[in-house]
Formats: C-alpha cells, sequence, structure tokens
C-alpha cells in the first residue's frame, strides 16, 4: 500500500512503422513541350539516374522551331547596322527561349557548329536519383508538362507511426527517437521526430507521427520494417505498478484503502505503459492509499466472499 502521489519517471514505447521514400525529396522529370517520345533511357522503377544523364529523347516540331530562331539569329549577327543590332536581341530571345524549354547551355551553344535543327531532342536529368514511377513510354504523345519518370533521393527516408493520444503529450518536432529494423537486428539507427499530426484519428484514437532517418550508404529500403522506441523523459505524474490495476474489457480499476483494513474500488484512466509501470491519468484523493501489491487477490477475495462483482456499480 502506498499513498497517492506524483513521482517523476521516463516512459519508453516502441512503435512499429513501414520505411517510406520522403515526399519532400521526390522530383518528378516532366515533359518540356508537346511531342512524341522517341526514346526513354530508364524503363523501370528502381533504376539509378545519374545527374547529366540522358533521360528521355522528345521528337516536337516546336522544339525544332525553336533552334531555327536561335540558329538563323546566331548566323546574322555579322549584319551590318540595325540588321546585326536586331539579331543580336532576337538571338537573346531564342537563347531564352531554348533555356525555358529545358535545354543546357552547352547544348545551346553546340547548334552553333553543329547547325542540328531536327525535330527530336534529348533531355537529362539535373540530380541523382532513383527512379521510383516511369509514366511515359516510348511512341507515346504528351503534352507539355506531362510527367516522364519520377526521381526519389534515399539519403533520407521516413517512418509514419500511429502514437496512441495518451502518449502525445511530450512529444516534439526534433525529438530523437532509436529504430531497429526487423531485416537488420544488430543495428540501432537514430532519427528525429520531423512532423506530427495536429489531427487524430476519431475512430482509432490515434495520431500519426513521422520519423526522419538518415541513409547516407543507402543500405536502407523502403518498404523495410521499423520499430521505433519513443521515449519521454522526466515524465511527471502518478505511477504504479501494471499489477496495482485490474483491467476489465471496458474500464480499469485499482483498489484504494479507504481506512484502516476497509477497501473500495476506483475507475481510473491510464496513460503509458513500460517497464513493469503504468501512468494514471485520473484525479485521485490523496487522502487515500493505493493497493500496489496483491490488488488481484484483492479482487478475487472480494467475488469469492460476495459472489459478485465489486465494480458492477460501475
Amino acid at each position: 500500500i502506498r499513498t497517492v502521489e506524483e513521482t517523476q519517471n521516463s516512459l519508453e514505447q516502441d512503435y512499429m512503422g513501414i520505411l517510406t521514400l520522403d515526399q519532400d525529396k521526390i522530383q518528378t522529370i516532366s515533359s518540356v513541350a508537346e511531342g512524341r517520345i522517341e526514346k526513354l533511357y530508364y524503363k523501370t522503377p528502381g533504376e539509378f539516374v545519374k545527374v547529366n544523364t540522358p533521360v528521355y529523347q522528345l521528337y516536337s516540331e516546336e522544339l525544332a522551331l525553336a533552334k531555327k530562331d536561335f540558329l538563323l539569329a546566331y548566323q546574322q549577327l555579322g549584319l551590318p547596322g540595325d540588321f546585326g543590332k536586331n539579331a543580336q536581341k532576337l538571338q537573346q530571345a531564342a537563347r531564352q527561349k531554348l533555356a525555358y524549354y529545358g535545354f543546357s547551355e552547352k547544348q545551346i551553344e553546340s547548334l552553333k557548329t553543329s547547325r542540328d535543327v531536327s525535330p527530336t531532342s534529348t533531355f537529362y536529368s539535373n540530380k541523382n536519383g532513383y527512379s521510383t514511377e516511369v509514366t511515359a513510354t516510348e511512341g507515346g504523345y504528351v503534352m507539355e508538362g506531362d510527367p516522364i519518370l519520377s526521381l526519389a533521393d534515399l539519403k533520407d527516408l521516413w517512418i509514419e507511426v500511429q502514437v496512441n493520444v495518451s502518449n502525445f503529450a511530450g512529444l516534439e518536432i526534433g525529438q530523437s527517437a532509436e529504430v531497429i529494423f526487423a531485416e537488420l537486428p544488430e543495428k540501432n539507427y537514430k532519427g528525429r521526430i520531423s512532423f506530427i499530426n495536429p489531427e487524430i484519428n476519431p475512430g482509432t484514437r490515434m495520431l500519426m507521427i513521422r520519423v526522419e532517418i538518415p541513409n547516407a550508404d543507402l543500405t536502407l529500403k523502403p518498404g523495410m520494417q521499423a520499430r521505433v522506441k519513443l521515449t519521454r523523459s522526466e515524465i511527471k505524474g502518478i505511477f504504479l505498478p501494471s499489477d496495482a490495476v485490474i483491467r476489465e474489457q471496458h474500464a480499469n480499476f485499482i483498489w484504494l484503502e479507504k481506512s484502516p483494513g476497509v477497501f473500495e474500488v476506483a475507475r481510473v484512466e491510464t496513460g503509458s505503459e513500460t517497464k513493469g509501470q503504468i501512468e494514471i491519468l485520473s484525479d485521485l484523493d490523496p487522502a487515500k492509499k493505493i493497493v500496489v501489491s496483491g490488488a488481484y487477490a484483492l479482487n478475487s477475495e472480494y467475488r469469492f466472499r460476495f459472489g459478485a462483482d465489486p465494480m458492477k456499480e460501475f
């Protein structure tokens, strides 16, 4: 038996989650103009795409016209007087148009010597990443802005876990988390909470939080099952041994000493449970004492003597 008093404790909770892509680091490579996909250099999800490597060839009369405008202006730069000055303006405008279409400076400059104004143009990736989805097909027609493929940076990944509402207090953005993967049980990883959903699921009374975990060596793969350990340090409250709480289907109870040798039950709301300790969220009368050892024996004795459930009144 012990008095009702607040203490400080550290609570650890384990949650299961699945490793996923960092949605903030997914880039979509889109068609720069209307036309036909002549060639795709990456056709399968999971392929690694290097920066400055070709991604697709596009057949587009619109792009061919832009090339011709640039080359024509370049060829007229040597004309005398206003003709040459006007050609400079036209070339600058044509250069900007080609850049808008996604041509690199190197590609634009190469037009001066290659004089290639064909409708077919090759476009390159501007970043490293793994292809997660290939939307276009060779021979298919696309409009300006239609997606070709998506690239993901796997150096940072996400784990989304559902947290009990009662365990939410004390969790904050930037808080560290310990992560263990079923596929790599011998190694512990460190992550941090990067997002806490402001909305509670009304059906499950759970709250989604997101843990960000670094993956510089690319050992971790999306789809891995993760166990996330979150710690709430120095939590002030009433903590009892787990055996002190009698658990029924719809409610939890404890035994209180009303007076020497006289006991009564009290319905309580519980919070986190870890290391044999359970958090009591309900307000308790500090004048009474809690039965912390033998609560189940006391409950069974009551049933045996009186043939009734001591909690039926609740």
